[in-house]
């Protein structure tokens, strides 16, 4: 019995041995580095034998150490499997690491994208999979089928609600209310612009003044136009679109009331420079909007500068009359009241409203309305397209009003025509609205670019027909087609600057285009005034084909189209 019991005594005490060596090495495994103190505390009381197990005595029990011994086998087999799910960002292989993952359950990571916590941080592109156990070890799953950019959230719903039938109806009427609004806008701009040519003789006459000094009216007409273009971004950001439209109108109304009494000549000046500011607030927004309501863009210019073109045809008709009348300044009372009915037109469609807000009420779900932090000011003349742009619509602008002014003075002077050859003027900005009109389907056909240079060139050649030709219906008729070639050029302007300048500056951008545009219909025509008061007026047709040809040049040098940020 002594050599048994002596034997069962060896037997546990080498036992006893073998098992206290597994835990050191387990000890020395894991307590591997700083990092994994921490973790080794937090297990070495699991691995460890429990204290209040009785010693072995010489009467112990062997059945007292199987717990420890089944619990180290169960733990080294997870710790193997765990091995094999070694994460993307985990050390390399000859650092062992023990790592340590929070339970997750399924809410938790669908409700949040990423999970902060003290000691742990989560890819995006891993998806925890909890264990159907509750240990603290969980293996991650790396999805094979999902890239790392997709986030899954179960709560939310990604749809986008349908617009229905009806909603898209009221969406249509509201931009057709406001975009026959502007237009009607456009319409008095060339109202303005067709106004002054069979006007320009009588007003010589009734002042006794020459080419020179009558062609001041131009002058201020520039110096308002420019003053605008710097006062638009400004009044845009305090006023808003709808608010700057109606200033720009009220500032017409009082302008042309200054004109009705006919005073004096530095009255009208003042009163011109008044009309230039009010025409380029408005020339700026209705650009502004229509470029960016989205659709066709193209069409929708066309459309409205095509009504400008109606307005400079019908104003010749009326102002014709009246240059024959004794109270010939009398004109600007019905110009007045077109300008009071535009004011009620626009706050009564828009309200005041900024544009964002109109884009919203169209049905423009996602308006250009991206903000600037910068001086708009100071981006705006950084960009160096626009200033290529703007020397474009300078003598784009410049040449229009030059012809559609000038033309009736030289064909009276040069041709001997009556008083009735006011309506030459009727037939060049008639022929511009047809052409905005009815040469779309060429413009889209040969390209835009492409099409501008073939109209410029045939324009040039009808002009010279003009300068040679001594035929009074020959010279009517062929500044009637030029008017047809010069048409589409200007929206073509507009449309292209679209597509090269940034949209969050685009109203901005378009109102300091238009306004060094419509500086230009006062630049040229004063340019003429001085060439003809020592010249001739026969030096109008050399000028204004050097001046087509100078454009030539300018759109040459302006690039093609590219894709810029939205």
């Amino acid at each position: 019995m002594t050599s048994l019991l002596a034997a069962e005594l060896a037997a546990r005490g080498a036992h006893k041995a073998s098992f206290e060596e597994a835990i050191e090495e387990h000890e020395n495994d894991i307590t591997d580095g700083p990092h994994n103190a921490r973790i080794f505390r937090r297990r070495s009381s699991v691995l460890a034998p429990d204290t209040s197990a009785p010693e072995i005595g010489e009467t112990g029990s062997v059945s007292s150490l199987e717990l420890p011994k089944t619990l180290t086998s169960e733990r080294v087999r997870r710790r193997s499997e765990l091995a094999r799910f070694r994460p993307l960002d985990s050390p390399p292989a000859n650092e062992p690491e023990a790592i340590e993952l929070p339970v997750i359950n399924e809410h938790t990571l669908a409700s949040s994208s990423s999970v902060h916590t003290p000691d742990t941080t989560f890819r995006d592109d891993v998806m925890f999979v909890p264990s159907k156990s509750d240990d603290v070890e969980i293996a991650p799953s790396f999805p094979n089928s999902l890239a790392p950019s997709i986030k899954i959230d179960d709560d939310t719903d990604s749809t986008v609600p349908a617009i229905s039938a009806a909603q898209k109806a009221i969406h249509r009427r509201k931009f057709l209310l406001t975009f026959l609004t502007l237009c009607f806008s456009v319409f008095l701009n060339g109202w303005n612009d067709g106004t002054t040519g069979p006007l320009l003789p009588r007003i010589q006459a009734y002042y006794h003044i020459g080419f020179a000094v009558v062609s001041l009216v131009f002058v201020f007409n520039t110096i308002g136009f420019i003053i605008g273009a710097f006062a638009n971004v400004w009044l845009t950001d305090k006023f808003g679109f709808g608010k700057c439209l109606v200033i720009g109108s009220v500032c017409q109304i009082a302008a042309y009331a200054m004109m009705v009494p006919a005073g004096p000549f530095p009255l009208m000046c003042l009163a011109f420079m008044i009309i230039g500011f009010g025409l380029s607030l408005q020339n700026a927004h209705c650009n502004g909007f229509t470029a960016g309501s989205g659709g066709n863009i193209a069409t929708k210019i066309g459309f409205l500068h095509a009504s400008y073109g109606l307005g400079a045809l019908i104003s010749p008709l009326v102002s014709t009359q009246f240059a024959q009348q004794k109270h010939w300044s009398f004109h600007y009372l019905i110009s007045a009241g077109l300008y009071v009915l535009n004011t009620a037109a626009l706050w009564w469609i828009i309200r005041g409203k900024r544009q964002e807000e109109v884009m919203v009420e169209i049905g423009n779900t996602n308006p250009d309305t991206q903000a600037v932090s910068s001086n708009k000011y100071k981006q705006i003349f950084g960009i160096r397209e626009i200033h290529l742009l703007s020397v474009f619509a300078l003598i784009y602008v410049g040449v229009e009003v030059t012809i559609g002014g000038w033309s009736v003075t030289y064909v009276q002077e040069k041709r001997h025509g009556s008083s009735n050859a006011g309506y030459i003027s009727s037939g060049f900005f008639g022929g511009l609205m047809l052409g905005r009109i009815l040469l779309m389907w060429l413009n889209r056909k040969i390209g835009e670019r492409r099409a501008l240079f073939l109209y410029a060139l045939l324009a040039i050649q009808l002009e010279v027909t003009v300068w040679v030709v001594p035929s009074l219906v020959e010279n009517a008729i062929a500044v009637s087609f030029i008017g047809l070639l010069m048409g589409p050029m200007y929206p073509i302007l507009m449309n292209h600057s679209t597509t090269i300048l940034p949209r969050w500056l685009l109203t901005g951008c378009l109102g300091y285009i238009a306004s060094v545009g419509q500086a230009g219909s006062a630049v040229l025509p004063f340019l003429t005034g001085l060439l003809a008061s020592k010249f001739g007026i026969v030096s109008l047709q050399p000028f204004i084909v050097s001046m087509m040809s100078t454009m030539i040049v300018v759109w040459a040098l302006i690039p093609r189209v590219r894709h810029v940020p939205t």
